[in-house]
Formats: structure tokens, C-alpha cells, sequence
């Protein structure tokens, strides 16, 4: 595949070398284009084109679902991951002393909504990761008689960590635990299947890897899961026939009773045709190519004696690639912005997340520029 062809889609490598998708993404520009001419057609015919809108959203759950492995009635749109999660931990059926295992440490998103139930008598049991890592058995151990969810990252954002969603869709069957999943820094980048797996719900933002523009997201809930989880929020939108405004309150029985209000048609139409390029290309084709900047990545920083945290092995890895830089990485970060390069400086450590329309070129660029810090350190300048 001429990934070449698709990198000219993507206007910030005129500009950057771009290694910061793990944080916010640069959309391409058949992204922009599909929000612009939403937003064009808006302000030349106002709303004359709603019913078409409409099935246009449609046909983005059905990409969308199409991503995870799912049916299009089991996807909701959202603002962002945190408002899935907060849909999912304030939605369902919990009983006093009922607990919830999260890891820790973890991106805020996926500890807060969990925290915020203490209020409702839930305990949350954290579980200690291990240089990032967790597996079964760091959750078997945190296992009591009053667990009832699971929840986690699919990939840590500050190692890169990649967990092993399988196994704990085993365990969580095995044990008779929900199990919930924030898989915004693995959707777009890494396969995932939510049936073979076995999560019962999802939220992921489209604004990292799935190369969609902020304030959108996808909201995922499997229908054998659905009696358990009712919407905190409801709106003239969450009721199966939302046409009819003379009032008949009968909620939709899928997941779209999660969207209660007008949507960002803007934002979402963008998402769209994210979710179309990525599928275009192929989510496996994705995965191997930031594998093989990654190798290379890695190979080069080895070489010049620095550690990388990030795990190398496959079933392990993600597309985020953490290491120490040399000297002061605050200071080694600053030179890197100032010369156009775009990453992010994680707990002391460089965060690298390429996307497939990187190529090599920008791994060669990028190592150049770390080498002029070296020799500046090395210097004592």
C-alpha cells in the first residue's frame, strides 16, 4: 500500500513533524472539507437539508459500529470519552457496597466518573499497575464478593501499554462482572472487536487515533447489557418516536436512547469521514505501519543508548512510545517544539504517536533534530 498517497491528505506534515496523536490529532483534509460543507450548506439553506443529515448519521453509526465489531443500534455519538464513561458509571443499577475496579495510575477520564460515586455508596478498589502493566491477575487479586464492574484502559496513555482486552473479557465472564472499557488511545490505531472480547461498554473520543475533530465520540453499549444500564440524562431525543412533540415518553431500547439532544452534525459528519479514510486504508494496515515507525523509532533511540518505556512486545504494544530523554526533558522537549516537532512531555518522559501517513523521513528528521540536543547537552551549551 502507497501510504505516501494518504500522507498528502494531511496538511501539518508541511508544516510539522508530527508525533502527537495520543494527545490531539490533525484531521485530514477530507475531514475538514466534510465539516466545512456541512457548515457552507448551513448557512446558505439553514436547515433545509435536516432529513438528509439525519440519514448521514446513520450511515456514521454504521462505520462506527463497523470499528468495533458491533451493531449500528448498539452505538451512541457523544461529546467525548469522559461523557460515555459518566453515562455508563451514573446510568447503572448499582446497590449500596456494590465496588468497581479501576486501575490506577490512569488517565483522569476513566478514574473520576468512578470517584464521583462514592456519593451513591459504591466503592471503587484500585489496582496498582506495574510500569504500566496490568494483567488477570492483578485484578483476580483485587476481586471481592461485592465487585460488579471492571473497567479499563484498552492502551495507557502515559506508557503505552496495550491491555489484553480478550483475557479480560474472559475473566470478567468468568466472574460475573461488566466489563467497561476507555479505548480512546487504542481505537484507530489497534483492531478491536467488543463481541470477541466480550466488553459490554465502550467510549472512546474521535479527536486521538480515530483522526476526527474535537467534541465528538462514540458511545458503545451491548444489548445483552442494556437492561442494566439506564440514561442519566434524557432528552426530546432519547424517546423512540422523537418527531412526535406531542409528548409519548417511551425511551428507545438501544443505544441511542443515550443521545438526548440535537447533535454536533458538524463535528460528527468530520468523524465521519475519519472513520471512512481509516476504514479505506484498514484498521490491520494501520496497525502494522505504526509498528514498523515504532521499530524503527525504537531502534534508533536504543541505538543512541536511550531507554525506551514503552513495551515491545506485539501483544503489548500500542502506538504510543514513551522514552527518557538525554539531560533535562524539559529542556530536550522545548527544543524539539522550537524546531517543529510535535510530541508530548509525560512524567518527565517524551511521548512519540505516530500515525500511518508518517514515514520515515519524518523518523530520520526527528532523530536529527534529538541528535542537535545531545551534542548541545554534551556540550554543556
Amino acid at each position: 500500500m502507497n501510504f505516501n498517497l494518504y500522507r498528502q491528505e494531511f496538511p501539518v506534515v508541511d508544516r510539522y513533524l508530527f508525533f502527537n496523536n495520543a494527545a490531539i490529532c490533525a484531521p485530514s483534509s477530507r475531514v475538514h472539507e466534510a465539516i466545512a460543507v456541512f457548515h457552507r450548506e448551513c448557512s446558505e439553506q439553514a436547515s433545509r437539508g435536516y432529513r438528509r443529515w439525519t440519514q448521514r448519521l446513520e450511515d456514521i453509526r454504521c462505520s462506527a459500529a463497523r470499528l468495533l465489531g458491533a451493531d449500528a443500534s448498539e452505538v451512541a455519538f457523544t461529546g467525548n470519552t469522559s461523557s460515555g464513561l459518566a453515562m455508563a458509571a451514573e446510568g447503572f443499577d448499582w446497590r449500596d457496597g456494590d465496588e468497581v475496579l479501576v486501575p490506577v495510575p490512569d488517565f483522569p477520564a476513566n478514574v473520576y466518573p468512578w470517584q464521583h460515586l462514592e456519593r451513591r455508596g459504591v466503592r471503587v478498589r484500585f489496582v496498582s499497575r506495574r510500569a504500566g502493566r496490568l494483567d488477570v491477575d492483578d485484578f483476580a487479586a483485587a476481586l471481592t464478593p461485592r465487585s460488579r464492574m471492571l473497567v479499563v484502559s484498552s492502551v495507557d496513555y502515559a506508557s503505552g501499554f496495550s491491555v489484553d482486552l480478550a483475557a479480560l473479557g474472559s475473566f470478567c465472564r468468568e466472574k460475573g462482572l461488566i466489563f467497561g472499557v476507555d479505548a480512546i488511545q487504542g481505537l484507530g490505531a489497534l483492531p478491536i472487536d467488543v463481541k470477541a472480547s466480550g466488553i459490554h461498554f465502550l467510549a472512546a473520543g474521535g479527536h486521538k487515533w480515530m483522526l476526527g475533530p474535537m467534541g465528538t465520540g462514540i458511545f458503545f453499549i451491548d444489548r445483552a447489557a442494556n437492561e442494566l444500564f439506564e440514561p442519566p440524562l434524557v432528552g426530546w431525543r432519547s424517546v423512540i418516536d422523537e418527531e412526535n412533540f406531542e409528548l409519548d415518553f417511551r425511551l428507545k431500547e438501544d443505544a441511542r436512547r443515550f443521545e438526548n439532544g440535537t447533535a454536533n452534525l458538524g463535528g460528527l459528519f468530520g468523524l465521519g469521514a475519519a472513520l471512512e479514510l481509516l476504514q479505506e486504508v484498514g484498521i490491520e494496515a494501520v496497525r502494522r505501519r505504526i509498528f514498523e515507525l515504532g521499530d524503527i523509532l525504537v531502534s534508533e533511540l536504543q541505538g543512541r543508548g536511550l531507554i525506551v518505556d514503552s513495551p515491545f512486545d506485539i501483544k503489548e504494544r500500542s502506538g504510543i512510545f514513551v522514552f527518557r530523554p538525554p539531560g533535562d526533558p524539559e529542556r530536550c522537549f522545548r527544543h524539539l517544539l522550537q524546531r517543529n516537532v510535535m510530541l508530548s512531555l509525560r512524567q518527565g518522559r517524551l511521548r512519540l504517536a505516530p500515525h500511518f501517513y508518517n514515514n520515515e523521513d519524518d523518523i530520520a528528521d526527528f532523530i536529527a533534530i534529538l541528535d542537535e540536543f545531545i551534542q548541545l547537552s554534551s556540550s554543556g551549551r
